[in-house]
């Protein structure tokens, strides 16, 4: 075997490229909505509308109406996984992702035992899944069923121990575009009609990592995954897989025939959502993130809608109406502004809310505006 300084070392322009195409977004898929939530293992979803937009980024001829029918069959849905937050994802990973990360739900628990004393947590997990599976429930109808049986435990470790131990979805009309709904809850097999199987083997797991994320160091998987203790599955796959460096020598894989594009490859602007997994799923960014921005995309613990100009991170935007307001963390060329106003444009047209929730009255055009530049 090549020693590991021998490897091919890829740099940040390089991997920025990989990475891009692996998360279609150097051009957009000629994919369906299902197949692309797939492939990508998931959608972050902490708000509703993110997963749209996501998607509207990567898909050719996207429409919301697209999503929000997947929702209303139940082939996605939304539930707690990947570093314990909402995640859309296809019925079939809601059922085999949710076991896999269950070792970190199970540690999550842990910093909450101090307001579960006396919390017999099987117990909870037996009656937190009778009293949703009996009808949808809120989370604070949920916590004050459980408080009947452990009046002096904290309401809040309650309700992290039934999130926690639970696979609980958030059912419809929560999550389907043009539409509005409280939270309820209810278990994801008592959603689906389906009984959960097996975790997903881990070792498949990290193949479709690389497929969406690649490549990728071990850290950086776990980092996506909430989970510990991945190197052993990534040397049981080495003999299969791709091996790199990146310029300060962690060692990255990927799969053999996964498109690695030339570094020059152009990447036109794309604008996403807050909380869009493309920023949240590598320990090191600088693929996509430039040192010097680091932490601008965030105020407090909300995170902005970024854009993505040469396929690194650019500015901000923000929707109002029908106007896109764009703020660009330095000056760009005319060219690359023009480049901007076009994706923008074409964004409101389809998601800009002027039009009915299917997206495809365009008939009102909406308008792109420059801010000051983000200091």
């Amino acid at each position: 075997m090549a020693s590991r300084t021998s490897h091919p070392v890829l740099d940040n322009r390089a991997l920025n490229r990989a990475t891009l195409a692996r998360q279609l977004l150097l051009s957009r898929a000629e994919m369906s909505a299902r197949d692309a939530v797939g492939h990508l293992l998931g959608l972050q979803a902490q708000n509703v509308k993110p997963p749209y937009f996501q998607l509207h980024a990567r898909l050719a001829g996207f429409r919301p109406a697209e999503l929000a029918g997947l929702m209303e069959s139940r082939q996605v849905v939304r539930m707690v996984t990947m570093r314990s937050t909402i995640h859309t994802h296809t019925a079939d990973d809601a059922l085999t992702l949710r076991p896999l990360v269950q070792p970190a739900r199970d540690r999550e628990v842990n910093y909450f035992r101090k307001g579960l004393a006396g919390v017999d947590l099987d117990r909870l997990a037996e009656l937190a899944r009778a009293f949703v599976d009996t009808e949808p429930r809120t989370m604070a109808e949920l916590r004050e069923e459980l408080l009947k049986e452990w009046p002096a435990a904290d309401p809040q470790s309650l309700s992290v121990a039934a999130r926690c131990r639970l696979p609980l979805v958030q059912v419809t009309p929560r999550g389907v575009w043009g539409r509005s709904g409280q939270v309820r809850l209810t278990t994801v097999e008592n959603w689906l009609g389906r009984t959960a199987g097996a975790a997903q083997p881990v070792d498949d797991a990290v193949l479709r990592y690389l497929a969406a994320f690649g490549p990728a160091s071990v850290k950086d998987m776990q980092v996506w995954a909430g989970l510990t203790r991945l190197r052993e599955a990534f040397e049981r796959l080495r003999p299969g897989l791709a091996v790199f460096r990146d310029g300060d020598g962690v060692e990255l894989f990927d799969l053999p025939d996964a498109p690695r594009p030339d570094a020059d490859t152009p990447a036109p602007p794309r604008f996403l959502p807050e909380f869009d997994n493309l920023l949240l799923s590598h320990a090191d960014r600088t693929r996509v993130v430039a040192p010097e921005i680091k932490g601008r995309t965030w105020t407090g613990n909300q995170s902005h809608c970024t854009l993505l100009v040469d396929g690194f991170l650019a500015g901000l935007w923000k929707q109002d109406g029908n106007t896109l307001t764009v703020q660009l963390f330095e000056e760009t060329s005319a060219g690359r502004k023009e480049e901007i106003v076009a994706e923008g444009e074409e964004m409101l047209a389809v998601m800009g809310g002027v039009q009915g929730s299917d997206g495809t009255d365009d008939s009102v055009r909406g308008s792109v505006r420059f801010a000051s530049i983000h200091g």
